[in-house]
């Protein structure tokens, strides 16, 4: 594979497929930023960046001091570009508007800044997530224009900062993988078209909650490990990282499925993830590789946001294995 940086893939999609140069000015804008997050993180104790800040954001959730940093890398990095009517952060209450002295663009971001932050002080891969929704034309947007469905995403991705600094992409025609050189600072196309396969062996969910769990996702995870000898005829092995960003990984590099199901602890909760900087963007990525996300009932681009930090149940991978766990639950 030739070395194809970032910059010339997307440029190639503006001539092959009509990428707005705009949007790509956007990702180019994004993964600088994902490069000094990327710095800030493998400084780790050297630059004082770990332990938590002592305070919660809007989720309720202790901040990291990484969380903090990212968020604020990413916001800085998209004022003034031109390319932004606004943003939204899993760390913010509300979206934040472009000051009024910078130019405007045509795009909403959102992102979380820094999904499994819980892992950053034990050295465990984390990473960054971020979706792209078209903004309203002719006036500014209110917290409304976010609450768009994850079909109407114009890209996605995510950034793993792990043994190596990977991109993971989508404009809308497949999913691209670019890993930073840390000699030049460019990120360098390392795997076209990234297709996931239909089915595995693999899956990832929290075992210690099974007790909490619908019958569906429990019967699942009880066929899983009966293994030949059970209904599914095949031994599956177990993966859990509790990083959203490094488990989706894994399934793209070779299949699996992920699930974080609702639980009864908090019943009126429909999951822990957030739709929004979660759930919509690794759900496009997944579908755009060939695979499958629904929240157990529904295709989870189709849900209609009614609130910025809406939370969903997710399950997504391999698209048989998903596909599998949706029969499960129609026939509950």
């Amino acid at each position: 594979m030739p070395r194809l940086s970032l910059t010339h893939h997307l440029i190639r999609c503006e001539r092959e497929h009509g990428l707005d140069p705009n949007l790509r000015l956007l990702l180019e804008t994004v993964a600088r930023a994902c490069k000094t997050i990327s710095h800030a993180v493998g400084k780790g104790a050297l630059g004082g960046v770990l332990g938590s800040l002592g305070t919660t954001n809007v989720q309720g959730e202790t901040q990291k001091k990484l969380d903090v940093i990212a968020n604020e890398i990413l916001v800085e990095a998209n004022e003034w570009g031109g390319y932004l009517a606004a943003m939204a952060s899993e760390e913010m209450n509300a979206p934040h508007g472009i000051p009024v002295a910078y130019p405007r663009g045509n795009y909403l971001l959102l992102f979380d800044p820094l999904d499994g932050s819980s892992n950053v002080d034990v050295n465990v891969s984390i990473g960054t997530i971020f979706s792209v929704l078209p903004a309203p034309k002719g006036r500014e947007p209110v917290e409304t224009d976010f609450l768009q469905p994850g079909t109407r995403q114009v890209c996605a991705g995510y950034a793993v900062y792990g043994p190596q600094t990977v991109l993971v992409l989508s404009v809308g025609h497949g999913v691209q993988v670019f890993t930073l050189d840390r000699d030049t600072g460019s990120f360098i196309l390392t795997q076209e078209n990234v297709r996931i396969p239909a089915d595995t062996k693999e899956f990832a969910i929290n075992m210690s909650n099974m007790r909490h769990w619908a019958p569906p996702v429990k019967r699942y995870i009880d066929e899983c490990l009966a293994g030949k000898e059970g209904p599914r005829g095949k031994d599956f092995n177990m993966r859990w990282i509790a990083s959203m960003v490094a488990d989706v990984h894994r399934i793209m590099s070779r299949g699996g499925i992920f699930m974080y199901p609702w639980d009864k602890r908090e019943p009126d909760k429909p999951g822990k993830l957030r739709l929004m900087y979660e759930a919509n963007p690794m759900s496009y990525l997944v579908e755009q590789a060939g695979g499958a996300a629904t929240n157990g009932t529904q295709r989870i681009l189709e849900i209609v946001p009614k609130k910025l930090h809406e939370r969903v149940s997710v399950i997504l991978g391999s698209k048989n294995e998903v596909d599998y766990v949706s029969a499960l639950h129609r026939r509950a």
